[in-house]
């Protein structure tokens, strides 16, 4: 079933927008579910959750990319999981992937909400002037919390070349941000 199938289904507010968003996204939701969580119960749990907040917000919300608009949403749920259920004690890979790019995105907490807005368009604007296979590699591994082993598999490339490619794009992004005034 295509996205327009699936949206008109929730426009109507038929419950079979549920199953068809199910079977078009449910593997894809559970898989980043899981890399977040790392339990199947929780990621169960998040994929629900994320299910009841689309059924909520579709309409008057009209996604244009169905499955981004879930997976923000997905990830949201699981990183607030994660912070009500592991206040004490963070994932092992998401600490790494905040140590990546800490040395690019200032954590700075005056200012935090403005600052958050200001890095949020800018990493935008980055983004968008990446070449197609560097932006993938880091979406990949910073949105979807891919490992470098599963953004390799997923794009056909080797693990040394997203390693290299994810390196030289946060050095680029930590210029970048510089050159915005958002990194001394």
């Amino acid at each position: 079933m295509e996205d327009r199938e699936i949206l008109a289904l929730f426009q109507r507010r038929d419950q079979e927008a549920i199953p068809a968003l199910d079977a078009q996204y449910g593997g894809r939701l559970r898989a980043l579910a899981m890399r977040l969580l790392g339990s199947p119960e929780d990621a169960e749990e998040c994929v629900s959750d994320t299910y009841l907040a689309a059924w909520n917000a579709i309409p008057p919300e009209e996604p244009v990319y169905l499955f981004a608009y879930l997976a923000a949403i997905c990830r949201n749920k699981a990183l607030s999981m994660l912070g009500r259920e592991n206040a004490q004690k963070r994932r092992g890979e998401l600490v790494a992937l905040t140590a990546e790019l800490e040395l690019c995105i200032p954590d700075e907490r005056r200012e935090m909400e403005q600052d958050a807005r200001e890095i949020g368009e800018a990493l935008g604007r980055f983004l968008a002037g990446l070449g197609g296979e560097n932006r993938r590699f880091f979406l990949r591994r910073y949105w979807y919390a891919e490992s470098v082993k599963e953004v390799a598999q997923n794009c056909g490339v080797s693990e040394s070349k997203v390693k290299m490619s994810l390196h030289r794009t946060r050095k680029k992004l930590r210029e970048f941000l510089q050159k915005e005034g958002l990194w001394q």
